[in-house]
């Protein structure tokens, strides 16, 4: 028999090994159980890769009841950081009020991986198929602020892939995207 564990925590990124080689202790937690079910749920949702999910998550860095005030006068909530120019287009989008849809972002983990899959969705909608600068564009429009972020989110699928043990080869494509895209005007 084969089990398949979560790495890095809350990570979705998992690796399978006979069940004769795990212990109780490698068992995932409920709230880990939570997050992957929430994260997978979201990424089928929007036709989105999980691991890119995941990546964003660890890349946010945001936790659950909680917002980051932003230089611009808006909060970002959550564990996504959604930023608050969202919560009325997601409110719509939930058939909902804005305050209610502000509650489920900060304070409902599937609700705040929803919107945050959602906006990943339109902002790889927008980039018409190039998958950098959709990732690029879920942060910011503002190229001055994508390269960096796109510097963060390449240092967090390299971190992930080494505890998964499956590091890419220097060559790879990934390792170049964010330079291209950062340079766009």
């Amino acid at each position: 028999m084969i089990r398949c564990l979560l790495l890095g925590g809350a990570a979705v990124l998992a690796f399978c090994v006979p069940v004769s080689r795990v212990s109780a202790a490698d068992a995932p937690t409920p709230a880990e159980v939570r997050t992957r079910d929430c994260l997978l749920a979201a990424a089928e949702a929007h036709r989105l890769p999980p691991a890119m999910l995941m990546i964003l998550l660890k890349v946010e860095g945001g936790r659950l009841g909680h917002v980051s005030q932003n230089n611009n006068d808006t909060v970002d909530i959550g564990p996504m950081q959604v930023n608050t120019i969202w919560v009325t287009k997601i409110a719509a989008r939930w058939r909902t009020t804005p305050a209610a849809a502000y509650l489920s972002l900060r304070d409902n983990l599937c609700a705040n991986l929803e919107g945050g899959a959602w906006i990943l969705a339109r902002a790889l909608a927008e980039a018409k198929g190039d998958f950098w600068g959709g990732v690029a564009i879920y942060h910011s429009h503002k190229p001055e602020h994508q390269g960096r972020y796109l510097r963060l989110v390449l240092a967090a699928t390299r971190r992930l892939q080494d505890q998964a043990g499956h590091a890419p080869p220097a060559t790879a494509p990934v390792a170049a995207a964010p330079a291209r895209v950062a340079s766009r005007s």
